[in-house]
């Protein structure tokens, strides 16, 4: 009977044991999580709308997690206080000018909160800080500018159809000129006359150079063209020498 009482006494010790094993590693592993055993920071940081930010979420800093959202607050009609816990060691990286925005894990993840860089030459933030932000960018307006994007986009597309129906038919101006045959031609033999009028053009002057009428102007002309060649040769030359003296 005895040795039945000390193997339930074990037993019972055991399963006793192991208990509170199991119970200090579940502390410790959420205490990590939630960094309750780490030295930390308190910033505060304020938005507009908080765009689903909730207490317990991930802070992170160059992609790293760093902390936790402490605490969320209505401080008005137009702004939501965001409190949060840092690591201290973190402390020396963020800087006074740095600014918090609210993002999400991938593209439908949970919320999260991210701290820029910031300038190296600004100096690093104090516990209890109130760090600057950037509002977020709504789903909802996103998916409305998409959509209103696919409406235009629906619309050019309908009307691009309608002008090339009319131009297979024959319709308009431009449907016109591409089917009717006749309307090709007329404009085949105006650009063939408005080449012979340029050819017939350059004639003509090259016969009035040689009219003994207009023959001294254009001579006048070329005596005052190899005037002012010559000059800027001159010119040339002159500019050359005094650089070559200096």
């Amino acid at each position: 009977m005895e040795t039945q009482n000390n193997s339930y006494k074990i037993k019972l010790g055991l399963f006793v044991s192991l208990g509170l094993v199991f119970l200090i590693a579940i502390i410790f592993l959420i205490g990590s999580q939630q960094h309750l055993f780490s030295s930390e920071i308190q910033l505060t940081t304020r938005f507009k709308n908080a765009s689903g930010l909730q207490i317990g979420s991930s802070v992170r800093f160059s992609g790293i997690d760093v902390g936790t959202v402490d605490n969320i607050e209505i401080v008005n009609d137009s702004t939501v206080q965001v409190d949060l816990s840092i690591k201290s060691d973190i402390k020396k990286f963020i800087k006074k000018n740095s600014k918090a925005s609210i993002g999400s894990e991938g593209v439908i993840g949970d919320k999260l909160l991210t701290i820029s860089q910031g300038s190296s030459t600004s100096k690093e933030v104090d516990d209890g800080d109130v760090i600057g932000s950037y509002e977020p960018v709504e789903m909802d307006a996103i998916l409305a500018s998409v959509k209103v994007t696919a409406e235009n986009a629906e619309v050019i597309t309908d009307e691009l159809a309608l002008l090339l129906g009319d131009i297979n038919e024959g319709e308009g101006t431009l449907g016109k000129l591409m089917n009717d045959e006749g309307m090709a031609e007329d404009l085949e033999k105006t650009m063939e006359n408005l080449r012979k009028s340029s050819k017939g053009l350059n004639e003509n002057m090259e016969a009035a150079k040689h009219n003994f009428l207009l023959r001294g102007y254009f001579r006048k002309k070329e005596r005052e063209k190899r005037k002012a060649l010559e000059k800027a040769q001159e010119e040339a030359e002159n500019t050359k020498e005094e650089a070559t003296k200096k």
